[in-house]
């Protein structure tokens, strides 16, 4: 089914409401943190490639006030059955059981663990709409949503890279999930109408107008959840990390971001196993489709660019096996329906899928979708339009 949105002026209301409700006071400020898509370029950020992410407009809202003590009190809608969660400034120490407040706790701890000083604590309401383990980045959209309030609380002492960084420093130290900088450059970085080129190797990046005339971009939820951390994901690196060594025993490459196609095919003979043949072929593969495909876009060339998309989801199926029954029936009926491109996007294993459709088509193509999908699985997906947006900001109140 279509999920509508709901208005940012309603969202601040209700939880303006509800702040007052939980800390007897009004909110200071607000603030919100996109989410974000990954156009093409799927598990290549930890193999040193191109990654072709966007902001969407949905993500994390917070209320805040400061507090004239250190404690740091959090309370988030989407997990209301915790209550109010409280944490000292200083005392950051992670638990890793404490669950999704490791995410702001991080962020604060990331700060500190910097030298910045953290003079006072916080009053914190948060509220998404991301779905959860959609694959649409809330946990970036956290951590940089707190990167943005940390940082105008305190005298932006970081860039916007800098800030990226520190959240994957969380994610992958904190959370115990080994990603890349994707995720939270994206959010981070993110511009409306446009995507970023990013080089995770050098860490360069160009910003891309997304001009796709008739069509628009939908998200299609397959609503079946998955944790990085409890999947296969930092296996899919380890076996990247095998088959880069086994490459590296007669040749020298930094990493599968820097073979070209040739490349990988002149040395495949060093990978003496099928399934890390396979693993490093998706990598090498999709950090070229992701530069082809963006050539394509910039000359306008939206079929093309679309067949690049089918093509990298076909790789993700195969090669890196990681989409599952639920992605490969939204992303097939999508072929199946006239969408032009779609392929997964995150990190797979459930979450998301998106596909560019013909806007004059996007209502018949939910229904067939949708239909087949909750015919197969026994429950429904949930389709949102993509608007492409800016990354993390101040809302007036």
């Amino acid at each position: 089914m279509t999920k509508k949105v709901i208005s940012t002026n309603k969202i601040i209301s209700d939880l303006t409401s509800k702040f007052k409700d939980l800390y007897q006071q009004k909110p200071t400020k607000a603030y919100f943190a996109p989410g974000r898509i990954n156009l093409i370029g799927e598990h290549t950020d930890y193999n040193g490639g191109y990654v072709f992410p966007c902001a969407i407009s949905l993500g994390t809202y917070a209320l805040v006030t400061p507090r004239t003590d250190n404690q740091v009190k959090i309370y988030s809608t989407n997990f209301s059955e915790t209550g109010i969660n409280t944490f000292q400034l200083d005392d950051l120490n992670i638990n890793r059981d404490d669950g999704w407040i490791n995410y702001p706790k991080g962020m604060f701890k990331a700060f500190a663990d910097k030298g910045h000083q953290l003079d006072h604590g916080f009053n914190i309401l948060i509220y998404g709409n991301l779905p959860d383990g959609s694959g649409l980045s809330s946990s970036a959209s956290i951590e940089m949503l707190f990167g943005k309030i940390l940082n105008d609380q305190f005298g932006d002492v970081f860039s916007g890279p800098e800030l990226a960084k520190l959240g994957q420093h969380v994610e992958n130290t904190d959370i115990g999930v080994n990603s890349g900088i994707m995720d939270q450059y994206a959010v981070e970085m993110g511009q409306k109408n446009t995507a970023i080129l990013l080089d995770t190797n050098t860490m360069k990046s160009d910003l891309v107008p997304i001009k796709l005339g008739n069509y628009k971009i939908v998200i299609m939820n397959t609503n079946k959840k998955r944790g990085l951390k409890d999947s296969k994901y930092n296996e899919r690196r380890k076996e990247c990390e095998e088959a880069l060594a086994l490459v590296n025993k007669v040749a020298d490459f930094s990493s599968f971001g820097a073979m070209s196609n040739d490349e990988f095919d002149e040395y495949t003979y060093t990978i003496n196993n099928a399934t890390l043949l396979k693993r490093a072929r998706h990598a090498v593969s999709e950090n070229q489709r992701t530069l082809r495909a963006v050539k394509a876009l910039r000359n306008n060339a939206v079929d093309e660019f679309g067949r690049l998309m089918n093509a990298s989801h076909i790789s993700l199926e195969y090669d890196y096996e990681v989409t599952g029954p639920n992605l490969d029936t939204l992303v097939h009926e999508a072929w199946k329906n006239g969408a032009i491109g779609a392929r997964m996007t995150g990190a797979g294993f459930g979450g998301c899928a998106i596909a560019i459709v013909p806007a004059d088509q996007i209502d018949r193509f939910i229904k067939n979708v949708g239909d087949t999908y909750n015919y197969r699985f026994g429950y429904d997906a949930d389709f949102y339009i993509a608007n492409i947006a800016d990354g993390p900001r101040e809302i007036q109140i």
